[in-house]
């Protein structure tokens, strides 16, 4: 997974837009289950899609229930990501992760704590087993890549 055979253009690998990051905070002051789940799906409708392409084997994140690719790419010592999900929640949970973590230094990706940022969104214990364990196999793999210095 961690060196798929055909990457995207380190050109589409950049800073999330303004309208990402606000997304997160609406999740964060959405006051129920029900709200938070709503805000996620148009959260993974933000993100751009991966072109078919790129929809590889050997970019899937394995662990998930649904499938999930992860892309990676390093500039300036910052690490960015390109992801992508056939089931909308995933896409969504996705961009959480992304937001977190695009554009972040090795240390700081390194240091993310999933548990504690779901917590703080108030989504801990809203997740399924399976969406739980998918969630924590990307965090895994984002990690990863910051420890991969060959992409």
């Amino acid at each position: 997974m961690l060196n798929p055979s055909t990457a995207p253009s380190p050109q589409l690998f950049s800073p999330l837009s303004d309208e990402l990051v606000e997304a997160v905070n609406l999740i964060e002051q959405a006051n129920n289950w029900q709200d938070k789940y709503r805000q996620i799906m148009l959260l993974g409708k933000l993100l751009p899609p991966l072109a078919p392409e790129f929809k590889q084997a050997d970019a899937q994140v394995k662990g998930c229930e649904s499938q999930a690719w992860l892309y990676h790419y390093t500039l300036n010592g910052r690490h960015f990501y390109l992801a992508d999900s056939d089931a909308r929640i995933v896409k969504g949970l996705i961009g959480l992760l992304l937001v977190a973590c695009q554009g972040k230094t090795t240390e700081q990706i390194q240091q993310f704590d999933v548990k504690q940022y779901f917590d703080r969104l108030g989504l801990s214990g809203q997740l399924s087993p399976s969406r739980t364990n998918g969630l924590t196999a990307l965090a895994q793999a984002i990690v990863a890549y910051t420890q991969d210095v060959g992409t």
